[in-house]
């Protein structure tokens, strides 16, 4: 018997609250720095390069610690793996803090350390996911992600662009990091309520790969959606937040677009977290990725603040219908059946494995641009380019999501 579309959708327990919890706390506290961290950056060097170069490495160290940290989680070490994510992200900003305007001559030891950072967390936070979600709330969950992303993204960019933009020197930069210093130590304390659930067998590590070479297998085009995914949001990543700076000169006004751009997410996920079916995922995900692609036209106009806004509003407003359908649709394919679901952590390192791949082809494609060329119309090219990727997410993505509208 199918399970009809309209089944309703399963309440949040506990433990997904609390790991609702440790994602607001880890999100905002690179909200509060991550933001500026790029223009911090920049400000040393005046080379996009150097930045592009940071961004590669914590891509490739990300992805050798997603494959390799798989096997420490299927060991039982999820909880210790989520909380090392969130030391070494603090011991990240204490590397800033200490290398202060040589940060930019460490830039391989801090790409390292970011990477293994984010690599530890987001492995761990996505098996966890998957632990204390189902398919019936796992849109509900992954709206409310999405509205506490931007909540964290209209209160603290803003916040540290007051700080930054009233201080002399380094002082703000330097007050910033400490708060985000603070609040990673809080999640990592909020993380011991967590329950620690068991997995089963031996750590499987060349899955991905046995996956991949089979024929007919629906995890080749999800492979490719994702890496379509990844490949747009490493470079936009980057460079979206360093031109608002650089085309105003000034922190407050990067933090005014943050809270602006994220004010509009935050509404636009609360209503398709609420609202979206699964029926209409695959129409939903259409009309993000083509939005989304239009509203890097305007830039060929003339690079201005006004444009960006354009840009960043279009963005927060579509960008639900694109990632809460995908992030769903992935975790449903995860979970359709006992054997995959007891080979999660595999899965779930493959599924990174796929937008690293993607993050470090964008990256990549991004700084051999930067060194060919500069011109504005050069970087606008090369961003419609890199925009246009989440079309081929959604043509890579349409059967599965067809089949989920078909058996609900």
């Amino acid at each position: 018997m199918t399970r009809k579309a309209t089944a309703p959708k399963a309440p949040l327990d506990k433990q997904t609250w609390l790991l609702l919890a440790v994602n607001a706390l880890f999100i905002t506290a690179n909200a509060l720095s991550g933001t500026f961290l790029g223009v911090y950056i920049w400000k040393t060097s005046k080379n996009f390069a150097v930045l592009g170069w940071f961004t590669l490495l914590s891509h490739v160290c990300m992805a050798l610690t997603f494959w390799i940290a798989g096997w420490w989680l299927k060991h039982g070490h999820k909880m210790i793996c989520l909380r090392l994510g969130i030391g070494l992200s603090a011991t990240f900003y204490i590397l800033v803090l200490l290398f202060g305007k040589q940060a930019v001559h460490y830039i391989w030891l801090l790409g390292i350390v970011q990477g293994m950072a984010v690599g530890f967390f987001w492995l761990a936070f996505n098996v966890i996911y998957f632990e204390v979600t189902n398919a019936n709330n796992r849109d509900r969950f992954n709206g409310l992600a999405g509205v506490i992303g931007a909540t964290a993204g209209i209160i603290a960019p803003w916040c540290s662009g007051f700080v930054i933009s009233r201080m002399a020197a380094e002082r703000g930069y330097r007050i910033i990091f400490m708060i985000s210093l603070a609040i990673f130590v809080t999640g990592v304390i909020v993380s011991f309520f967590l329950r620690n659930r068991k997995t089963e067998g031996k750590y499987e590590w060349l899955l991905p790969f046995r996956i991949l070479h089979k024929e007919h297998t629906p995890w080749r085009p999800v492979f490719g959606a994702l890496a379509a995914q990844g490949f747009r949001e490493s470079v936009f990543g980057v460079l979206i937040g360093l031109l608002v700076y650089i085309q105003t000169g000034s922190e407050m006004q990067l933090g005014n677009y943050t809270l602006i751009t994220s004010f509009v997410a935050f509404l636009s996920f609360y209503a398709v977290g609420k609202w979206l079916k699964p029926t209409f995922r695959e129409r939903g995900m259409l009309i993000g990725t083509l939005v989304m692609t239009a509203v890097i036209i305007p830039f060929f106009f003339g690079m201005s603040f006004t444009t960006m806004l354009i840009f960043g509003i279009g963005t927060s407003l579509f960008i639900p219908l694109f990632s809460i359908p995908m992030t769903s649709a992935v975790f449903d394919l995860i979970g359709r059946n006992e054997e995959s679901a007891r080979q999660r952590v595999e899965y779930v390192v493959m599924r990174e494995l796929a937008l690293n791949v993607g993050r470090i082809a964008g990256m990549a494609i991004f700084i051999t641009t930067i060194q060919i060329s500069k011109d504005p119309v050069v970087i606008n090219i090369m961003m419609l380019i890199v925009g246009c990727a989440p079309i081929l997410s959604w043509f890579f993505m349409r059967e599965r999501l067809r089949v989920r509208k078909a058996i609900g």
